[in-house]
């Protein structure tokens, strides 16, 4: 297996096919000649006409994805996520657990290694059986001293990733699936406190599970939630998708996009489909996609992962237009032949794919517009707006945005009660300005995804910037 090399045929590398080029000159072409016979024999629609229809598609398009969203929050009530009922991991004994082996990619990481370290140490699977290789790039030296300096048991090993492009977590990663031993295997990220027995309850979900769950997922949550006002928003909006929406999606058995870390893997699977894609920004979601296009499935379990949430405002904005990016990455993939896409997957699991990726990062890029059509609704009037929208599209969008705000403010209100998160509840009577920032790392990776020299980019999140809680755990530790 060569660890640099991208998935065949599913690789973000070459984000357009021929096809879909070929297709977006045809209907641009297409468009760009309407409007000029429009302009000179006035037959057709008018550019009014098409900027109105182009509207009422953008407000069908924002009901369509709030609709979505909401309907998995509901849904996550009779979710089918594996549980483990006390005494249930007992009937695994050691003997029979399968080697297990844990991928950490790290680059410039050194501040965390200790904590890192620690909890990696504390994880409850026999040692002879676990097998946990450290992901340091080639270049990383400070991360590397910080790991020797430190007592390894025998089951931490150190890879060196080449110093080749693409310079991504993937890429790490499929160095790390290269020399892995185990039957199963996860990811796990520099900051990450996962349940200590979360391996162990992975391994019997697989074992009761069919064979075609070829990946489990544990939930993610954040341990700072309450650093400021950003890391309240950002806590509510993964209690949401991780507690509630991807339980929702497991239910309905749609193609679960995976988060970036505790995501468990039969490794003959894995490898099978070819590792990740190092392209890919985002390439937990662009798996997760592949997976169901293999036929395969992805449950949730019932295990916490805690991470920290980022606290400060521009390493935020690198963080998300990442995802974003990786979101778009992922989307136009894997359309690069939409009928070949619905043929593997169904209408309903092509369709959930295109309202989670792609069409939820449209809703972010037009947010903007729709609230400052709004906003000048109530303070100019809507006089000068009403030549421009019929009524069914000025006051569809307006009901549009207000209402799918609100209903978007109450499912994060429900994600902070399912998580315990009650002080962090009166925090989303104001996300309505998060998600503006969202906004502004949506237009970020729009504008990267378009420069071929950034589409690839990976842009490193900063962790340890919060480390009371770090504090607290070493104290505890040293009782």
């Amino acid at each position: 297996m060569n660890p640099d090399a991208p998935p065949a045929g599913l690789s973000a590398q070459s984000l357009l096919s021929r096809g879909q080029t070929a297709l977006a000159l045809t209907v641009t072409g297409a468009i760009a000649a309407a409007i000029a016979v429009d302009l000179l024999t006035g037959f057709g629609p008018s550019p009014l006409q098409w900027a109105q229809g182009g509207m009422f598609a953008l407000i069908i398009l924002y009901l369509a994805v709030i609709g979505f969203k909401l309907a998995m929050v509901m849904g996550s009530g009779r979710s089918t996520a594996m549980r483990f009922e006390p005494g249930a991991l007992e009937t695994f004994p050691d003997h029979e657990l399968p080697r297990y082996t844990v991928l950490v990619p790290l680059y410039r990481e050194a501040a965390v290694v200790p904590g890192l370290v620690r909890r990696l140490s504390a994880l409850d699977y026999p040692e002879e059986k676990l097998e946990i290789l450290l992901l340091v790039e080639a270049d990383d030296g400070e991360t590397r001293t910080a790991l020797a300096s430190q007592h390894l048991g025998p089951a931490f090993r150190t890879v060196v990733v080449p110093d080749t492009q693409p310079k991504t977590k993937p890429k790490a990663c499929n160095v790390g699936l290269a020399r892995a031993t185990g039957e199963l295997c996860v990811i796990f990220d520099a900051e990450d406190r996962p349940d200590p027995d979360q391996l162990r309850k992975a391994a019997l979900a697989f074992r009761v599970l069919p064979d075609r769950v070829v990946c489990v997922q544990a939930e993610l949550q954040y341990w700072n939630p309450w650093t400021n006002w950003l890391t309240r928003c950002f806590s509510a909006e993964y209690a949401t998708n991780f507690s509630l929406t991807l339980h929702g999606m497991d239910r309905h058995r749609l193609a679960i996009p995976l988060g970036g870390t505790s995501n468990h893997f039969r490794i003959d699977a894995l490898r099978d489909l070819g590792g990740w894609d190092p392209f890919n920004v985002t390439e937990d979601a662009d798996l997760g996609i592949r997976i169901a296009r293999r036929g395969w499935d992805v449950r949730m379990i019932v295990s916490v992962t805690e991470e920290e949430a980022n606290s400060a405002l521009g390493n935020w904005i690198r963080q998300r237009s990442r995802w974003i990016k990786g979101y778009l990455q992922t989307w136009l993939v894997h359309s690069r032949q939409p009928l070949k896409l619905w043929r593997e997957l169904g209408t309903r699991k092509t369709l959930a794919i295109h309202l989670t990726l792609g069409f939820s990062t449209v809703t972010t890029l037009i947010n903007p517009v729709m609230w400052l059509m709004t906003l000048s609704y109530f303070v100019f009037g809507p006089e000068w707006m009403e030549p421009l929208f019929p009524p069914v599209v000025l006051y569809g969008g307006m009901f549009a945005m207000i209402a799918g705000n609100a209903l978007m403010c109450y499912a994060l209100m429900l994600g902070c009660l399912k998580r315990g998160l009650y002080a962090a509840v009166r925090a989303m009577l104001t996300v309505p300005l998060y998600w503006g920032l969202m906004s502004v790392a949506a237009y970020k990776a729009f504008g990267q995804l378009l420069r071929p020299s950034k589409r690839h980019f990976w842009e490193l999140t900063v962790h340890g910037l919060d480390t009371s809680d770090e504090v607290d755990e070493e104290v505890a530790h040293a009782r």
